[in-house]
Order: structure tokens, then sequence, then C-alpha cells
């Protein structure tokens, strides 16, 4: 039988799935990532691979679904939010470490891959994948084929700008990428946090924060309240772009149950059209998209 392996290489995970002919997954495992060591992510995925192939008993095509992308001028990492990444030649030290050709895209792009493949975005003509967790990434599907652009960077909207700033969203924070004010210093995870720290004080991630304001927290409310109004912003910019049929977020916060409410009844205001038919909706595969869109990479074999 022959298998496909996604790795989903994340800012604190690796994970690992393998995917028999049919679709079904024959195995999974999850390690922490390395932080900030790039010979130690190489290992890593390297042993994952080599622990799961004993398993399997054969040789497997692989798939790596990864933070930034690779550069079509010389094939380095870039815009990776697991910055020891950036300026590596990922591609060919995994193929020299494994022996074999290495399939490698963004890991936003794996996610809006899986979920329009067989995911919530099933049979639509047009998606917009969104992961909302350590980082905020994007990826677009056409037709059933991801869109990658010119310059290898379509869908990042995560390093678009916030539309739109007011008093609340001042002053712009600073952005790993240099810049300051983008989408991802308030959407992701951490940005949450932040955000929730620069106006009210204290040190609480995201999870406590959705808790305490399902408890009645008014300040963690008012947090909450300032991220949706944020995502719709930024959602509606891209529904002014794309018009996409199926907007599916992942990552830690898609589990927001409020958002899908929510955002839609603030997007609104913002999207140039007398109607919005966009349906927004949380990942089918949840936390396993992006690693089964990274074995996707590949075609089932017939």
């Amino acid at each position: 039988m022959t298998f496909r392996i996604g790795i989903d290489l994340g800012g604190t995970k690796i994970e690992i799935v393998a995917l028999a002919t049919d679709g079904g997954e024959r195995l999974r495992r999850r390690i922490p990532t390395p932080q900030g060591d790039y010979a130690a992510t190489l290992a890593a995925v390297a042993g994952l691979v080599r622990q799961a192939e004993a398993e399997l008993g054969t040789r497997a095509r692989i798939g790596i679904g990864t933070p930034g992308s690779l550069s079509p001028w010389n094939g380095l990492v870039r815009n990776a939010n697991s910055t020891c990444l950036n300026g590596q030649p990922l591609k060919q030290d995994m193929e020299a470490l494994l022996g074999r050709e290495i399939r490698i895209a963004n890991d936003a792009d794996c996610f809006a891959a899986s979920e329009a493949l067989d995911g919530a975005a099933a049979g639509a003509k047009s998606v917009f994948g969104v992961i909302l967790g350590t980082g905020v990434g994007g990826g677009i599907v056409i037709d059933g084929h991801l869109l990658q652009g010119a310059n290898a960077v379509a869908g990042e909207w995560g390093h678009i700008p916030l539309p739109l700033p007011d008093a609340s969203d001042l002053p712009l924070p600073p952005c790993y990428c240099g810049r300051a004010g983008c989408l991802e210093t308030y959407l992701s995870g951490p940005g949450l946090a932040a955000d929730h720290a620069r106006r009210h004080g204290g040190q609480l991630d995201a999870e406590t924060i959705a808790r305490a304001a399902a408890a009645g927290d008014a300040d963690c409310e008012a947090t909450l309240q300032r991220y949706e109004d944020r995502l719709a912003r930024g959602l509606a910019m891209v529904i002014n772009l794309l018009d996409p049929e199926v907007i599916v977020l992942g990552g830690g916060l898609s589990r927001l149950s409020r958002l899908y409410t929510h955002v839609p009844e603030r997007w609104m205001r913002h999207v140039f059209s007398d109607g919005v038919r966009t349906a927004l909706r949380p990942a089918m595969h949840g936390d396993a998209s992006g690693v089964r869109g990274a074995a996707a990479l590949w075609p089932r074999a017939v």
C-alpha cells in the first residue's frame, strides 16, 4: 500500500499523519516544536517520519506545511513567524535527511486545501481558509485549485494592516515582520492576550480570557468584542476583494463558537454589497486539517 505522510510544522507543535490510498488515517503523532533551533527542528521532523515509516513498514511520500513560504527566487523559507526557519533551505535539508523529494507549502494553504477538498467548504467554488493561532495565515482555493500567486504570497492576509483603525486600536502593535499594525498582531492568540494586557492589565492567555468572558467578566467580554470587530473588518476586506462562497476558520481561536454569529453581524457594514451570502464556518477537520492538507500535496495513488 502507498502512503502519503503529512507534517504540520507549527510554532508550538509538529504533527504527523499518514493517509492510506483511500484517504483514511493510519497513524498520527504530535510533539512539541523545538523553540528557536533549526537543526533540532529538522531532526524532530526526520525522526517522526522514520518512526512512522517503521510502523507502516514502507516508505511514503512526504508533504510539509510550514509557516511562511519558500521564496520562488532562492528556495529559502521567508515570512515565517517561527523565525528560526527564515533564510533556511528547508526543502533541500529535509530532502537530504530523508533521501527523497519533499513537497512543501504554506501551512494556511494546506489548511485551506484540506477544507475545500473534503471539509467544511467541500463543493464550494471559492474558499478562503483562515488560521487564527500562534500566527494568522490564509489560503485561497478556486475551483478546487490552490492559488499560490506570482510571488507565492497569495492569501497572506495576516500581514495586511488592520483596516480602519480607531482609537481603541492604537498604538499600532509592532510585528515581528518589521511593520506595525498587522492583522496578526491583533487576531493571533498572542495578539488577543497582548490587547487584553494593554487595555486591562494582567497576563491572561486567550483561552482564559474566553472562559472568563463566558463567566461574565466585563473586561474579558470587552476584549472579545474588540477581537470580533477587528476580525470582521479584516474578513470584510477579504470579501470585498475575493468574494468567496465560504470562509473557514481554523487554529485555536476558531473554537470560539460566538465568532460564527457575531462576526457576520459586524462585517456587513464594511462589505460593498447590499447583502452577504459568504458563509463563515469552523473547520470540519479541526486541528488535523493542516496536516491532512500537507499529505494532500501528493495525489492519491491510483
